[in-house]
């Protein structure tokens, strides 16, 4: 298959570019400053997940099967703060884990349509999009929250046509994005929380990534994966 990975350069998402490599897939990963290798894009710009599409269909020939819409940002605001900072902090998380997935969704749609049908798109979103986040990330899960919901509006208005739309929410995983968080709340309270007892691999969620992506029945198209070790069950 060929798959258009974002936010591909550190965390969850070089895990998951990187396993799908290796299971013999053609994928073409995305960066805010790209590398040799990945492409760059900054999604702040909404120009962006256009020019993103477009390099990554020249690279693989014409012919995108599957979107994973990872990249994403956590980043804490006041509740206090001046309203100047309040709403930039809003713009920013919801322009980059929404808007630009939902444009990179929308793309993706027309190009499966396009072709007769046949797609697939999944979507990373949060524990945080069902249980909520703390006091300083009221941003954060209202973004994952619509990523959810737009999963499934997705789901339902294109399964008839071949076209999948899937849903991963990892709780707190080891990653760089987390990795001062875990530290600042303290990681003994954070696992206290888990019954599982630790925190998700950004392996595990790759894995679960991957499955959707190429593997995942059709009949699970709307699902959303809680990958959290039970610290939120529905």
């Amino acid at each position: 298959m060929n798959i258009l990975v974002t936010g591909a350069s550190r965390g969850i998402g070089a895990a998951t570019y990187e396993l799908l490599k290796a299971r013999g897939h053609n994928v073409v990963g995305h960066s805010t400053k790209g590398t040799d290798e990945l492409i760059a894009g900054d999604l702040m710009d909404p120009e962006a997940p256009r020019h993103i599409w477009e390099a990554a269909l020249e690279r693989l020939g014409g012919r995108i099967d599957a979107l994973v819409n990872n990249a994403g940002i956590y980043e804490g605001v006041a509740d206090d703060s001046s309203d100047n900072d309040w709403h930039a902090a809003w713009e920013r998380t919801m322009r980059i884990n929404l808007q630009s997935s939902a444009d990179l969704g929308r793309i993706a749609v027309e190009h499966f349509r396009k072709r007769g049908g046949e797609g697939r798109i999944v979507n990373v979103a949060s524990r945080a999009g069902s249980r909520g986040d703390s006091p300083q990330h009221w941003h954060y899960a209202a973004s994952k929250g619509a990523m959810i919901a737009m999963t499934k509006t997705i789901a339902r208005g294109y399964a008839a046509e071949g076209i999948l739309a899937f849903c991963v929410s990892p709780g707190f995983t080891v990653s760089e994005m987390t990795e001062e968080y875990l530290a600042g709340r303290g990681g003994a309270a954070i696992v206290a929380d888990i019954p599982l007892g630790r925190v998700a691999s950004t392996d595990e969620i790759a894995e679960t990534i991957r499955w959707l992506a190429t593997e995942a029945p059709a009949s699970a198209t709307g699902s959303n994966i809680d990958v959290n070790g039970a610290s939120y069950v529905r």
